[in-house]
């Protein structure tokens, strides 16, 4: 199994990047699947992610209104849409397994994930 992320990189306050993610050697389909991300000295912190067999994706607080986070239809790929950045949303976001119940309950544990992508916001 693999799955690798790419599409970071550095953007102004209020920019906007898409990060993808191509998964491998599983259908990605049937897991629930998604975005956290990890800020220096922090702990993991949920984004996004779409449950099992589902197309709709769940938002943590934080990211409501900015992020979207969507399924390719025929292919093994998720993508996060990320508008209106802030710095504060500067952190490596990894594409991951995980729980994907709600917004409480998300990446409480992660199954499989790939090497994260750096997303740098400069104010």
């Amino acid at each position: 199994v693999q799955l690798q992320a790419c599409g970071g990189g550095v953007v102004h306050d209020g920019g906007s990047l898409e990060l993808t993610c191509t998964g491998s050697g599983f259908r990605m389909f049937q897991y629930g699947i998604g975005w956290f991300r990890q800020r220096p000295d922090k702990e993991r912190e949920a984004v996004a992610c779409i449950p099992a067999l589902k197309k709709s994706g769940i938002y943590v607080d934080s990211s409501k209104g900015r992020f979207a986070v969507s399924r390719h239809e025929t292919a093994d790929r998720i993508f996060l849409r990320m508008t209106m950045l802030k710095p504060g949303d500067t952190a490596v976001y990894y594409c991951a397994t995980g729980d994907c119940e709600s917004d409480k309950e998300m990446f409480t544990y992660v199954g499989w994930q790939g090497r994260g992508t750096l997303v740098t916001v400069s104010s």
